[in-house]
């Protein structure tokens, strides 16, 4: 019998410190380390998120190693995110890494961020869920990116259409931001879009060709629609509050359903799947369960959990690098873009 195969998967990519252990592509632990410092200054101070990742990397892997029964000494590699993100949050992840891997001899995987996201979708735990099988469609959305992905494979993806500024979640937090709420903004708009009026308020569809998306557009409508609704009328925001997130939210959730359902009618591909830190909004959820059911699609969304950034993606697609022996040398720096 073979030995088994057991990653230890490292997430710092931005404001969460996450590790986790795959044995034979089974999660076995998934420990993150968020960063509440950032609330102070509504956004993520990079200075700080450096900081707190080295305060927080050594705990986290040594809690993801003990819940997980594993010892150091019995990994057989070590994946860690390499980009893109925030490149002094990116280098507390990397070093750490390879000091690990040349520490216990064992080989080193560098992970792009946005392909673990999609390789969520294939997270073993104890609940009984169908990944999607290839090819697949991916909208992959989170905070700083916002794609349309054909995955034909564990590592064989095409990026077919992405935001030309602004990525969906950076919408989501700076509404919110405009709003009076605090970071991050985006679950709060959730929330409180959920007793609101979303068709209260119109904000402008960017028309954009193919399937490259716009949000700044959005963002600078939404801006001058609060400003100038509070210069006229000082009880405006509280009034309208619940209608404004769900106006905000229905707008950019329409942005992204309609270039997915192009992205699928034109390839004629019914296998359909959503991941990334957004793929947590209710709204974007239901509204994409809906869609799949009116356009026949099989539709796949990971739970909650593998939906922000974590180690147990990391270690995911660190596996599949593994099995395909793509292993990244000790000089491997991170790529923040």
């Amino acid at each position: 019998m073979s030995a088994p195969i057991i990653v230890l998967g490292i997430e710092s990519s931005c404001d969460e410190t996450a590790a986790a252990v795959l044995v034979d592509g089974v999660l076995r632990s998934n420990v993150i380390a968020g960063q509440d410092v950032h609330r102070l200054w509504g956004g993520v101070v990079p200075e700080l998120a450096s900081r707190a990742h080295q305060e927080h990397i050594v705990p986290v892997v040594n809690e993801a190693l003990r819940t997980a029964g594993v010892q150091k000494n019995e990994l057989s590699a070590v994946a860690f995110t390499q980009g893109p993100g925030l490149i002094g949050a990116l280098l507390v992840g990397t070093c750490f890494a390879r000091s690990l891997g040349q520490a216990l001899n064992v080989p080193l995987l560098a992970v792009d961020h946005m392909q673990a996201h999609i390789l969520a979708h294939f997270i073993r735990d104890n609940e009984e869920r169908e990944p999607p099988t290839f090819p697949f469609l991916n909208l992959t959305v989170s905070g700083g990116h916002t794609l349309v992905v054909l995955v034909r494979g564990p590592l064989d993806m095409e990026v077919l259409g992405s935001t030309l500024d602004d990525a969906a979640g950076e919408a989501f937090d700076k509404g919110a931001k405009v709003l009076g709420l605090p970071y991050p903004g985006g679950p709060l708009v959730d929330q409180l879009a959920r007793t609101g009026d979303p068709k209260r308020f119109k904000l402008p569809m960017p028309a954009i060709a193919g399937l490259n998306m716009s949000f700044s557009g959005v963002k600078t409508a939404f801006n001058d629609l609060v400003r100038n609704g509070i210069a006229r009328d000082p009880g405006f925001l509280e009034r309208e509050l619940p209608n404004l997130c769900a106006s905000l939210q229905q707008c950019i959730v329409d942005i992204l359903l309609r270039k997915l359902q192009k992205a699928g009618r034109t390839l004629g591909i019914q296998r359909i799947a959503m991941s990334g830190g957004v793929s947590a909004n209710s709204a974007l959820r239901t509204q994409l369960a809906a869609l799949a059911e009116r356009e026949g699609w099989q539709a796949h969304i990971p739970p909650f959990a593998y939906c922000t950034d974590n180690g147990a993606m990391v270690a995911m697609a660190g596996h599949f690098l593994f099995q395909a022996k793509q292993f990244a040398q000790l000089d491997t720096v991170p790529h923040p873009r």
